[in-house]
């Protein structure tokens, strides 16, 4: 992942486990000075996805096939700032934090769930593992993409090999009044199942399999897949 705090700096990690980072020699970039004193985050499980703090310059995240996040900072080695069990007996195959509210992260798992977290929740001694502010089953598949919009805080799209790309707003809540005005004011709507998640807004189905879903970073509202 690139840095959008520190230009040029970027993170990348390997099947080991191990978490290199990397800065530019010069504004030409003709070299790289390659950091590679991370390598106790995830139990030398591969390290799945690595996403830089969109606030602090020394800050990433990274989540792995130990089911696990771990929060580094670069003036701290070689061990994690912070690190939580995720998952249980799944990878973690995905993550994205929050650009506009800095505290949360998402991820996805290789069971198909959806987790979100409050990084003021992470107890950095570790005694205590955090639960999720919200977790979604909807995924048939394993999730391979999710991203935070840029425009939204509470707006979070999510693609998986189940072959659907889905957005959500973490904003709603399930409103029993209103479900039942709209079924007595028309006979015709269809009754909402109980295991569908208010927040899911939207379903495109009909990819095959798709790797990878993105916001447009400058227009609201359009998405590539």
């Amino acid at each position: 992942d690139w840095s959008s705090v520190s230009a040029g700096r970027l993170a990348s990690g390997d099947n080991t486990g191990s978490i290199h980072v990397w800065e530019p020699t010069d504004a030409n970039v003709t070299d790289w000075n390659i950091d590679c004193g991370y390598a106790d985050g995830h139990d030398g499980k591969s390290v799945e996805d690595i996403q830089w703090s969109p606030s602090e310059a020394t800050v990433f995240a990274s989540c792995g096939g130990d089911g696990g996040i771990s929060v580094w900072d670069t003036r701290q080695k070689p061990k994690p700032a912070i690190r939580v069990k995720a998952a249980e007996n799944c990878d973690i195959n995905v993550m994205s934090w929050n650009r506009l509210a800095n505290c949360m992260i998402a991820t996805g798992l290789d069971d198909g769930g959806l987790k979100i977290w409050d990084l003021r929740h992470f107890d950095p001694k570790g005694k205590t593992n955090p639960k999720p502010v919200a977790q979604f089953t909807f995924h048939r598949g394993h999730v391979s993409s999710v991203d935070w919009s840029p425009f939204d805080s509470a707006m979070l799209l999510s693609a998986a090999s189940d072959n659907t790309v889905c957005v959500w707003d973490l904003a709603v809540e399930r409103d029993a009044e209103e479900e039942a005005q709209a079924m007595a004011e028309n006979e015709s709507n269809a009754e909402i199942p109980d295991d569908l998640p208010p927040q899911l807004m939207f379903v495109h189905q009909g990819i095959t399999d798709p790797k990878e879903a993105k916001f447009h970073s400058q227009i609201p509202g359009l998405i590539v897949s």
